[in-house]
C-alpha cells in the first residue's frame, strides 16, 4: 500500500494491530521519550500519544521500531527500489536478478515528483512554540525535532534535481534562540545541506531552508539513505513509498513537501552561528554545546489533522536501529560494486554505529606464498575509510573472505573469535593519527579530532582463544576484577584515569606470554558491567578509546614508524576528563512512567 499521508499509515498500523494509542495524558519532556524507549526494548508496537500536554497536537512513535514493521510498511516500494539502486550503481547486476529487475520499471514511475498549486501543508499556520516540544534526556539544551527532514536546494542550481534531503537535527528553543524566531541546526560540513551552505556564502546569499516533520514514511527515510550520486532523496522517497513525491512552490521560492504535516520555513545566514546543544545522541553520550547554523524561521505550517512523528536518540540499539537494517536491506548487495573486493562491512550499533566497523574483504595477492597476509586487504580499508559515514570509524576491522567464506559479519562474537585467532600483533594494526572522526565522538583530542587505526587478520590460526582468566593471573596494585568478556578477551577494572600513566604501568607489569589466549585486554572503569553483556563491551570500548592515544601493548615496540607490540593488545577505555556525560534518566520521570505500567494502568502490558 503506498501511503499518501502519515496519518493513512498511523490508521493502516492501527488497523493491524501494529500500533497502540494513548489517550491518557503524556508529559512531552522526558516522559513520552521514556515510554519510547521501554517500548522499543521490549519489541513494542509503534505508539500514538493522543493528548501530549501542553500540545494541540498528536504525537507518533516508534514507527520504525522493528524491522518487521518497516518492511510492512513499505512492502510496496522496498524490492523495487532495491532494482532501481541495484541498477544504478551496477546496471549488469540486474541481468544476474530477473526478477528483482522486473521490478525496476513500475518504480521507475514514482522517481519524478508530481506538482501541485494547493499543498495540504499550508492548511494552516502556527509557530515554534506550539509545536510539541519533545524533550528526550534530563540535559539536553531544550525540546528537539528528532525525525526532521532538512531540506535545501544548490544555490548554483536550484530546483528539487540537486535538492539535499537530509536528517540534520533542528534544536526548537532554548539557549539563546529568539522564542518563535530562531532554531539550532546542527549539521556536518561535508553533508549535502553543510556543501549548500558553502555554496550560498561563497555567492555571498544566505540559504533557504525548509524542515519537514511527517508526511509518507518514506520521506523520513530517505533523509537517512546514503544514495549514490545522482538520486536525489526525493526521487528515492518517491520509489520506496510507491507514490511520486508531491512537491508546491513556497512563497520564498524553493520546493516544499506538499504532503509534510509540519514544515517549518527559514533561511540559515552564510557567517552566522550560535550556541547549539546539549543533545543526547546516538553514541549513548550527550554531544554538548557547540556553535552551529541558526535556522531563522519566517514561517511554520501544518496541515489538517497533523500528526507529529519522533523517536529517541540514545545508546544503541534504538528505534534508528531500524533505519540501519533497512539501509542494508537495500544496500548491502551493492557493496563489492562500490567497493571492489570488499563483500561486507558492517557499523556495529552496539558500538555507537561510527566508532566500529567490521568488514569482509578478499585477500587475493600472492596466492602461492607460504604464508598469507593482510595485503589486499589494506587496501581495501583505505577505500572503506574514504566512503562517505564510514570515514567517521576510528576502528576498522577486517578479515579475509578466503579463511572463513561463511563468516557472519553480523554475529559479532563470532568475528572477533576469527580476528583475534588470526591477528599478528606486531604487524597488523595500522594506524592514521591527527585526522577526523565523528563531531559528536568526545573521545579525541578535540572537536571532529582523533585518529583511526585498521585491523587487518588473514592466514591460518595463530592462538586457541581463551575462555577463563590463568590460574596464576596477578594484577598490579589497583587494579581489580579481570573478567572475560568474550573469547579472547578480557576487561580489567582499573584506577581512576590519571592520564595514562597506570596504563603504562599494567602493560610493564607483565611479559610477552603472561595472557596466552588472550590477545587483547581493555582497562575499564567497571569491569562487571563491561563484561555482563557483548554489547556492554562493545559500548564501553570503542567509544571511550582514541586509538592513537588508548591502544597500547605488552612488549610494545616502534619498527620503521610502524606500532606493534608482542604480547596483548591493551586498550585504555576508562572515562577521561574531556569525555562526554552518558545518558542516564530521571529518577522521578521513570517512577512517573513505572505507576502508568502497573497493573491496571495506562501503559499496562506495553513492556
Amino acid at each position: 500500500m503506498s501511503y499518501a499521508s502519515l496519518t493513512e499509515c498511523v490508521s493502516d498500523l492501527e488497523r493491524k494491530r501494529m500500533l497502540v494509542r494513548i489517550d491518557t495524558p503524556i508529559d512531552p519532556c522526558l516522559e513520552a521519550a521514556e515510554i519510547q524507549r521501554r517500548v522499543y526494548a521490549a519489541g513494542g508496537p509503534a505508539i500514538l500519544f493522543s493528548r501530549l500536554s501542553g500540545c494541540d497536537f498528536p504525537a507518533v512513535s516508534n514507527l520504525f521500531g522493528t524491522l518487521e514493521r518497516a518492511k510492512y510498511i513499505f512492502r510496496d516500494g522496498l524490492e523495487g527500489v532495491r532494482a532501481l539502486v541495484m541498477g544504478k550503481a551496477d546496471p549488469a547486476s540486474l541481468w544476474r536478478a530477473p526478477l528483482l529487475a522486473a521490478r525496476a520499471p513500475l518504480a521507475a514511475t514514482h522517481l519524478l515528483p508530481r506538482f501541485v498549486s494547493k499543498p495540504a501543508v499550508y492548511a494552516h499556520a502556527t509557530t515554534l512554540s506550539r509545536l510539541p516540544q519533545i524533550t528526550s534526556w534530563p540535559r539536553d539544551g531544550g525540546p528537539f525535532v528528532t525525525l526532521p527532514q532538512v531540506y535545501s536546494e544548490d544555490p548554483d542550481a536550484p530546483g528539487w534535481a540537486r535538492s539535499n534531503l537530509g536528517m540534520y537535527r533542528v534544536q526548537l528553543a532554548g539557549n539563546q534562540y529568539a522564542p518563535d524566531r530562531e532554531a539550532g541546526l546542527h549539521y556536518q560540513l561535508h553533508r549535502g545541506l553543510g556543501v549548500h551552505h558553502t555554496a550560498a556564502g561563497r555567492r555571498g546569499e544566505r540559504l533557504r531552508v525548509s524542515v519537514f516533520v511527517g508526511g509518507p514514511p518514506s520521506m523520513t527515510v530517505a533523509a537517512v539513505m546514503p544514495l549514490p550520486e545522482g538520486l536525489p532523496e526525493i526521487a528515492f522517497a518517491g520509489a520506496l513509498g510507491a507514490r511520486a513525491v508531491r512537491l508546491a512552490r513556497s512563497p520564498a521560492g524553493p520546493y516544499v513537501h506538499a504532503d509534510a504535516d509540519f514544515c517549518i520555513e527559514g533561511w540559515i545566514e552564510p557567517n552566522e552561528t550560535k550556541p547549539e546543544g546539549p543533545f543526547g545522541d546516538h553514541l549513548g553520550y550527550y554531544s554538548l554545546t557547540h556553535d552551529f547554523p541558526v535556522l531563522h524561521v519566517e514561517r511554520v505550517h501544518h496541515r489538517e489533522g497533523a500528526i507529529w512523528p519522533f523517536t529517541v536518540v540514545g545508546r544503541p540499539p534504538q528505534e534508528d536501529t531500524a533505519f540501519g537494517q533497512l539501509i542494508h536491506a537495500i544496500t548491502g548487495p551493492l557493496v563489492p560494486t562500490v567497493l571492489p573486493g570488499v563483500k561486507a562491512v558492517h557499523a556495529v550499533d552496539a558500538a555507537g554505529v561510527h566508532p566500529l566497523l567490521l568488514a569482509i574483504g578478499s585477500e587475493r595477492y600472492v596466492p602461492y606464498a607460504r604464508e598469507r597476509r593482510p595485503m589486499e586487504l589494506l587496501t581495501q580499508a583505505s577505500a572503506i575509510l574514504g566512503q562517505g559515514q564510514m570515514s567517521l570509524a576510528k576502528y576498522l576491522i577486517i578479515a579475509a573472505e578466503q579463511d572463513a567464506p561463511d563468516l557472519d559479519i553480523h554475529d559479532i562474537v563470532a568475528y572477533f573469535r576469527h580476528v583475534l585467532e588470526r591477528v599478528d600483533t606486531t604487524r597488523d594494526l595500522h594506524f592514521f593519527c591527527n585526522t577526523t572522526i565523528d563531531t559528536l565522538d568526545y573521545s579525541g583530542s578535540g572537536l571532529n579530532q582523533g585518529s583511526k587505526v585498521v585491523i587487518a587478520a588473514a592466514g591460518e590460526k595463530r592462538r586457541t582463544l581463551a575462555t577463563s582468566l590463568p590460574a596464576s593471573l596477578t594484577l598490579p596494585a589497583g587494579f581489580s576484577a579481570p573478567r572475560v568478556a568474550i573469547p579472547g578477551v578480557v576487561v580489567v577494572t582499573a584506577p581512576p584515569f590519571d592520564g595514562g600513566e597506570s596504563a603504562e604501568r599494567f602493560c610493564a607489569a607483565y611479559d610477552e606470554p603472561s595472557f596466552s589466549g588472550l590477545p587483547l585486554i581493555v582497562l575499564v572503569d567497571d569491569s562487571e558491567f563491561a563484561a555482563r553483556t557483548a554489547s556492554n563491551f562493545l559500548w564501553v570500548t570503542f567509544t571511550r578509546s582514541n586509538p592513537a592515544i588508548d591502544v597500547r601493548g605488552i612488549g610494545a615496540f616502534v619498527r620503521d614508524k610502524a606500532w606493534g607490540c608482542r604480547g596483548s593488545v591493551v586498550i585504555d577505555a576508562r572515562i577521561k576528563p574531556h569525555h562526554a556525560p552518558p545518558l542516564v534518566e530521571d529518577p522521578a520521570v521513570s517512577r512517573r512512567v513505572d505507576d502508568l505500567a502497573a497493573r491496571g494502568g495506562p501503559l499496562a502490558g506495553l513492556f
